[in-house]
């Protein structure tokens, strides 16, 4: 199992529910192929740039161990969802 860790930008639109159960996807995703080890919600930040005509995002930073065919299925579902403006997944071995 490889360490990986995946950090996501919600839409800062969305109700709390909807943040909500964009984490709890994530998490399920993660959670077929692997185990989630932690999840850092940060909250509303300011972007470095403007997104979709938005200056502010709904950050999220999740630890996870998993088998290397999973970050390229987790980058498939986050790319298609419209609740995920940003993400990126770094392979925490390789550092």
């Amino acid at each position: 199992m490889t360490k990986y860790e995946v950090m996501f930008v919600i839409d800062p639109t969305l109700e709390d529910e909807k943040k909500e159960a964009t984490i709890e996807t994530v998490k399920e995703i993660i959670a077929a192929q692997g185990t989630v080890s932690n999840v850092d919600v940060w909250g509303m930040r300011k972007l470095a740039y403007p997104i979709e005509k938005k200056n502010e995002g709904y950050y999220v930073v999740a630890e996870f161990e998993a088998e290397p065919t999973l970050p390229k299925e987790l980058d498939r579902r986050l790319r298609i969802s419209d609740n995920v403006m940003r993400h990126i997944i770094i392979n925490k071995d390789e550092e």
